[in-house]
């Protein structure tokens, strides 16, 4: 099953303004989604990398 997590208009909104309502709603929201966590695994340690760095995800929790 693909991931949409890449092509996510939320996303793109808290790519946009990451200090708007729905920008930090997304943002929070990835803390919990399942989606995000099987999105995130499926990446390559690279794209990890700059995803951690892009949205300063927690290591310990996003590894």
């Amino acid at each position: 099953m693909a991931h949409n997590c890449s092509h996510c208009p939320i996303r793109a909104r808290y790519d946009k303004n990451p200090k708007s309502v729905i920008g930090r709603i997304w943002r929070w929201h990835i803390g919990f989604c399942p989606g995000w966590k099987k999105y995130y695994r499926s990446l390559g340690t690279g794209e990890r990398n700059a995803l951690r760095e892009q949205y300063v995800l927690n290591p310990k929790k996003f590894q």
